[in-house]
């Protein structure tokens, strides 16, 4: 009996540790980190160039919900994706679609407000053509001269998306 309670003890000390540890964000010289979530983001490509597509309803809601799942919170504690941040492309070459978005908090959520600042305010997407799953990479400091991009994404969709060669962030 003690030892079941020690076993519950230390479940319940680890798995505190590991949110306390999550909600900190991470710096620019940490590991990087990802998820991958179940979306649906239909869409269909036919050519063989890499292509900068429009950021539909559906595609949008994909990469919203999956950027929220990747923090850990409900979609409710965002307002959407910041205007002027979301892009999208497919690359036959990988046979992936890339999309790149930030998170618009809500302002009722303090989790959420804390979470887009600095280390998680950009979050870079990638999933195979086969798949409606997401994986999902806190691009964190991606502006900063000084970051490493957790996800190489291939210089011809940086080029549709107008992003400076071996970048992760758009355009300032």
């Amino acid at each position: 009996m003690v030892t079941m309670h020690l076993r519950v003890l230390l479940l319940s000390a680890l798995i505190g540790g590991a949110l306390l540890l999550s909600a900190c964000g991470t710096g620019a010289n940490s590991g990087t980190t990802s998820l991958t979530t179940t979306t649906t983001a239909p869409t269909t490509t036919t050519t063989g160039v890499t292509q900068d597509l429009p950021v539909t309803p559906s595609v949008r809601k994909s990469i919203f919900d999956a950027a929220a799942a990747y923090h850990q919170l409900p979609p409710s504690d965002y307002l959407g994706l910041d205007v002027g941040t979301t892009y999208y492309a497919f690359d036959p070459a990988t046979d992936h679609y890339y999309a790149a978005a930030g998170l618009n908090p809500s302002r009722n959520s303090i989790k959420a407000e804390v979470g887009t600042q600095d280390d998680g305010g950009y979050n870079l997407f990638s999933r195979s053509a086969s798949t409606n799953k997401w994986t999902v990479y806190d691009d964190g400091l991606g502006g900063s001269s000084e970051a490493t991009c957790p996800l190489a994404i291939p210089a011809a969709v940086l080029k549709v998306w107008n992003w400076r060669a071996n970048s992760c962030f758009p355009p300032i």
